[in-house]
Formats: C-alpha cells, sequence, structure tokens
C-alpha cells in the first residue's frame, strides 16, 4: 500500500478567533492536536489582507510544529520575504483575491511565468520548498516544471463541486491525466481543496497523488468529535482507499 501524507489546513480556527478578535481558539493548539492525530504537515495561509492566520501564528508555529510547515502563500515580495525570514519546509504559490471566501481556481502560471519563476528562484535560494497550487490542466503542469517548482498540488474544486455523475467523472479523470503527466515528467503532485469524508476516496486512489492537504471539513468534524479524531479519521480514509482492490 501506497501511503499519502495528510497536511492539515487549520486556518479556520484562527477565522473563529478573528470573528470576535480574542485570542482564543488557538492555531497553534490546533496543530498540536492535529499532530496528534496522525498529521504529516500543518498548513496555513497567511493573507495579505490577514484575515485568519496572522505572523504571530506563523512565528509560533515554526517553533513548535514537529512534522513540517506548509505556508501557502501569493506570490508577491511581501510574502516572500517572510517566507524568506520564517523557512517553513514548504511555500504554496496560490493565487489570491481579497473579496473571496476561500482561493478559487489556480495559480494561472503559464500567464505569469516570469513573475512565478523569480519567486520560485528566491524562495528555493532560501531552502524552501515551493509548491504550486493549480488547475488540472497539462500546460499548468508543464508550466510548474519549466519555472523550477519542486511539486504541484492540483486543485481539487471542480471535482468536489460538479453536480452530476457525468461531470464529476470527468473532472476526475481530468485529476488522472493530470497527476499521471506529473509522474511521467518527475515532477511530486499533491492535491487539496474541498476534499471531505464523502469525496476524498476517489481522489485518494490517484496512487501518483502523494499528498493531501484538507482544512474545512477536517474542522467542521472536529466540532463534534475534537480535532485529533476528525485528523485520525481523515487518514483512515485516504489509506483505505490508497488500499489494493480499493
Amino acid at each position: 500500500m501506497d501511503e499519502a501524507r495528510l497536511g492539515v489546513n487549520i486556518d479556520h480556527v484562527a477565522t473563529l478567533r478573528q470573528a470576535r478578535g480574542t485570542t482564543y481558539p488557538d492555531p497553534v493548539t490546533a496543530a498540536a492536536l492535529a499532530e496528534l492525530g496522525g498529521a504529516d504537515q500543518i498548513t496555513i495561509h497567511l493573507r495579505e489582507d490577514r484575515r485568519h492566520i496572522q505572523e504571530r501564528d506563523l512565528r509560533i508555529l515554526r517553533e513548535t510544529v514537529q512534522t513540517r510547515l506548509n505556508l501557502e502563500m501569493a506570490a508577491t515580495k511581501e510574502m516572500s520575504k517572510i517566507a524568506y525570514e520564517f523557512k517553513p519546509e514548504m511555500a504554496t504559490l496560490v493565487p489570491e483575491k481579497r473579496e473571496e471566501l476561500t482561493t478559487e481556481g489556480g495559480l494561472d502560471v503559464a500567464l505569469h511565468r516570469d513573475a512565478v519563476k523569480e519567486t520560485v528562484r528566491f524562495l528555493k535560494d532560501g531552502d524552501i520548498r515551493v509548491s504550486l497550487f493549480v488547475d488540472p490542466d497539462i500546460d499548468q503542469i508543464r508550466a510548474a516544471h519549466k519555472v523550477s517548482a519542486d511539486a504541484v498540488e492540483l486543485h481539487t474544486g471542480a471535482y468536489c463541486e460538479a453536480k452530476s455523475a457525468v461531470l464529476r467523472k470527468a473532472e476526475l479523470q481530468r485529476l488522472l491525466d493530470a497527476a499521471k503527466t506529473c509522474a511521467k515528467i518527475g515532477l511530486p503532485v499533491y492535491a487539496g481543496h474541498g476534499l471531505n469524508l464523502v469525496n476524498v476516496g476517489q481522489v485518494a486512489s490517484i496512487l501518483e497523488i502523494t499528498e493531501f492537504n484538507i482544512g474545512h471539513s477536517i474542522l467542521a468534524r472536529a466540532v463534534f468529535i475534537g480535532m485529533q479524531a476528525a485528523v485520525a479519521e481523515m487518514k483512515t480514509a485516504i489509506r483505505q482507499a490508497r488500499r489494493p482492490g480499493a
């Protein structure tokens, strides 16, 4: 059985904290509980408008995370300098718009190739591995490879939000084709966005995908059963989907 990593995104613990301007709930505590539940990575998105995660969180998490820290960030000079200072193990470049509720769509690497390449080079000079969050599009994957990204994370939103079985099947095929393209060119491939216990199985069965970054659904489940149990539950679902004959 091919074991895949689970990255747990804890942004929305900070969202709940910021909603009232309190000091709780603390995403640092959530990260520790996630790791106890089996998380292989802690993922946070430091947005330009600081709507949830703050520099304080990044600073403490950099010191306390026992697995590895993945910083999602816009490809800007401000965020690049912050990443260079704190040195997460991984930086994932994502598109960012202030009015969006969550990240909508993948990074257009092909259109912004020079700017992305410059950011990738800067971060890698700081010994930070760089992943690009892209739609499951072959041209975007090839562009990511050309700018020397260390990995790509496939945006699974279209699959998760598909309104019919026909659309869902088509989107799953796109993910499969994209993952196989990555494997063919030697580019590690991850996946995330909108995944939950109901829909993760078919994506997790794509063995070329070696890491899943999941946040909202795990935190929503944690409201009822606790963070540690919710993470363990998702780990089990991914593991079962990757078993031969699953």
